[in-house]
């Protein structure tokens, strides 16, 4: 039980540290990613269908998306999708392709993505902090019903403060990362 609950444990954070990952990849930086529109949600052939799943997106250049829809029937509700996000670029659409050129950014631009940055880092540690709490409530209620000695608790909570710098030091590296990027000229 005692080891089954810390790996638990560990497979959800790293869960969430992959949540995070994914949601600071859509934070842009000096570079244009694909990750920036990869999960805009299109309306479909009746249902709500992410980018990704419609159309291919390549960089052409640092600043500029092109975006290749498997149908081309798609491509005004594609541009209608992109449009409604809050890149605040306009989709230039050929009839065949839809180009997304994003201006450089400002440094007050690049200011506001780092607080953004910071917030959801501040959230991401947060749900972790829930998670941690439950597993030391399960570590304290084992040792209530006497499943575990003092000792078990003691070793368990140590494991456990392992796992939360471990978490915490992955979680500062990606936003020091990342803040990098955003920052650079």
């Amino acid at each position: 039980m005692n080891n089954l609950l810390l790996e638990n444990f560990t497979k959800r954070w790293q869960a969430i540290l992959a949540d995070f990952k994914t949601e600071i990849a859509s934070l842009r930086a000096n570079r244009v990613t694909p990750a920036l529109v990869d999960d805009v949600q299109v309306e479909s052939y009746g249902s709500r269908l992410t980018l990704k799943e419609l159309a291919s997106i390549s960089v052409v250049l640092p600043n500029i998306l092109l975006i290749d829809p498997w149908d081309k029937s798609m491509i005004t509700a594609i541009e209608k999708a992109i449009g409604a996000t809050q890149l605040g670029i306009s989709p230039s659409n050929d009839g065949r392709l839809i180009r997304l050129v994003f201006p450089p950014l400002t440094e007050e631009k690049r200011q506001t993505l780092a607080k953004v940055l910071k917030q959801k880092a501040e959230q991401t540690k947060i749900r972790f902090r829930q998670e941690r709490d439950g597993v030391r409530k399960e570590i304290q209620d084992a040792f209530e019903k006497k499943e575990i000695y003092e000792d078990g608790k003691y070793s368990l909570n140590e494991k456990l403060q392992k796992q939360v710098e471990e978490f915490n030091a992955a979680t500062e590296e990606l936003v020091a990362a990342r803040e990098k990027e955003i920052m650079t000229v």
